[in-house]
């Protein structure tokens, strides 16, 4: 049995609450359903928080940064190194993660889940370091028992210190060279989508082009043909897309809203809910990333992202843009004004 199979369970969402909470949205000053998707929300805010009137206090973005292994086998343009040096960015404000948080009034805050190189002490990283970067996965198992355990919980245990600190809406971005080689393998074991449907460029294609890094994916398959959310993780998951499992999962038992960002953390929602389906009414998916997979990760996980700009960078720069629209569906049910009788009922 894996250590990590001793995580919590998610309790189901309980949607007693959904009547309620359309007929108060219906009573607003609007016709009913016109505010679309932003009702959606709104209703999603209450299920979560148990609550007519939820108070979501301030958000987050946790950006989980790691190397990994596979990187050696040629499977991206861009060297190890630039991991760090995009960590560095975030930490002083700099990235596109932190322009992107900028204009959403969203706090920043960095994780070095397991870089290969530490960025030197900084006030806004935090190191929760389980190794230099995973090993690479096609000669070897990603990382062990123990590791995974760990970096599920830490995962786990961010999401819950930063709720308590009054941060009741968490954006879920990463930073990691390598990282859609280990995200696309993880999907791809436990939706069962076939590599050549998941696999795409990334940050760029290799030097040796995009069938290469589908053949060393396929040969690194072929090792450890793996099919549970567990055993995806272990053997070709990073330390920071772990942690990002492990935050879904502790954001969902803290009852925190939670925005999954772009391919790479839909692979790990979608690893996370192999693991426990209730997990998957408890989140949210921001954009539909450029990168070519993600729209059948979002079709598996039957969800339908709130917009599509082309954007495929990660940081969670498409994690933050949810929270205004958050914002917006809290203040219609803390503050919009409601229409005194019955509302007509529209025409269909």
């Amino acid at each position: 049995m894996h250590k990590a199979e001793r995580f919590p369970s998610v309790t189901p969402l309980s949607r007693d609450l959904e009547p309620t909470l359309r007929a108060a949205i219906d009573q607003k000053a609007k016709p009913i359903g016109s505010l679309g998707r932003i009702e959606t929300l709104a209703i999603h805010a209450g299920l979560i928080t148990q609550s007519l009137k939820p108070d979501l206090g301030r958000a987050a973005l946790a950006i989980f940064a790691a190397d990994h292994g596979i990187v050696a086998e040629g499977v991206t343009a861009y060297p190890a190194e630039i991991s760090t040096l995009v960590t560095g960015m975030a930490c002083d404000g700099k990235a596109g993660g932190n322009i992107a948080a900028k204009g959403a009034d969203v706090e920043v805050f960095v994780i070095d889940a397991g870089l290969r190189q530490p960025h030197p002490p900084h006030p806004r990283l935090t190191s929760r370091r389980i190794g230099p970067g995973t090993r690479d996965f096609l000669l070897e198992a990603a990382m062990t028992d123990d590791e995974l355990g760990a970096a599920l919980r830490i995962g786990f245990e961010i999401a819950h210190d930063l709720k308590a600190q009054g941060f009741g809406m968490l954006a879920l971005g990463e930073i990691g060279i390598g990282n859609t080689s280990s995200a696309a393998l993880v999907a791809h074991c436990v939706t069962k989508l076939p590599l050549d449907i998941v696999v795409g460029p990334g940050a760029g294609a290799p030097p040796a082009g995009l069938q290469h890094k589908r053949d060393v994916l396929a040969r690194s398959f072929t090792r450890a043909p793996v099919e549970t959310g567990l055993d995806a993780l272990r053997e070709f998951g990073g330390y920071e897309i772990a942690m990002m499992a492990g935050a879904m999962f502790g954001a969902a038992h803290a009852r925190q809203v939670v925005i999954v960002d772009g391919f790479i953390a839909t692979a790990a929602a979608c690893a996370a809910v192999a693991i426990d389906p209730n997990l998957r009414d408890y989140l949210l998916f921001s954009h539909q990333s450029a990168e070519p997979g993600h729209v059948a990760l979002m079709q598996w996980l039957n969800a339908e992202p709130f917009f599509s700009f082309g954007m495929r960078l990660g940081e969670g720069t498409g994690a933050v843009l949810v929270v205004p629209m958050l914002r917006m569906a809290q203040a219609m049910l803390d503050t919009m004004a409601d229409l005194p009788g019955p509302h007509p009922t529209p025409s269909r």
